[in-house]
């Protein structure tokens, strides 16, 4: 044997790591402790943080239905527990390039209470998060697309700069909304 896992161990060791996380973003979302209440996720090389109160469920990325006549960034819809869900490509979004679906990826779905039934594509979702751990980081050093909807900067331990995006901020976007060609 080569020391690789089995495919089937490995899926079933990414399933169980799926279910720890969505079992700790429901607590941490009901918790009245507030001291993790940050989801950190990767959008092109930039680490950001979405409040916990904006987010309802991170899924892997099944299939999504193109939609025609749409922007390139916003990728169609997915059937997520039986609920039609607007998936945008947040990178592309921001004028970056697509972001390639892969085994990592993620789809963010936001609460319901932003009332709308949309969600983000995530290259990849870096896992709970505290700000309050986490030292506040000047606007300045910060990528001016995220700008809109960037709330706070803070930086970790080892210096990574993490963006605050607050997903209310931009689900009232005109140009978010405006998913047409």
């Amino acid at each position: 044997m080569s020391g690789k896992p089995e495919p089937l161990a490995r899926r079933m060791r990414l399933r169980e790591f799926q279910a720890q996380l969505a079992q700790r973003v429901k607590i941490a979302q009901n918790s009245t402790e507030r001291s993790i209440n940050q989801l950190g996720v990767l959008i092109a090389d930039t680490h950001c943080l979405f409040d916990l109160q904006q987010t309802s469920e991170i899924t892997p990325v099944h299939s999504i239905t193109a939609v025609p006549l749409a922007q390139d960034w916003y990728l169609g819809l997915s059937n997520i527990r039986g609920n039609l869900v607007g998936v945008v490509d947040f990178a592309r979004f921001l004028g970056q390039p697509t972001t390639p679906i892969n085994a990592e990826c993620r789809i963010v779905v936001f609460s319901r209470g932003l009332s709308l039934h949309g969600s983000v594509l995530v290259p990849r979702v870096l896992g709970l998060r505290s700000a309050q751990q986490m030292t506040p980081a000047c606007e300045s050093d910060a990528p001016s697309a995220l700008s809109p909807w960037a709330t706070q900067y803070y930086r970790d331990d080892q210096s990574v700069l993490w963006t605050q995006i607050d997903l209310a901020a931009l689900v009232q976007d005109a140009r978010f909304l405006q998913i047409g060609s």
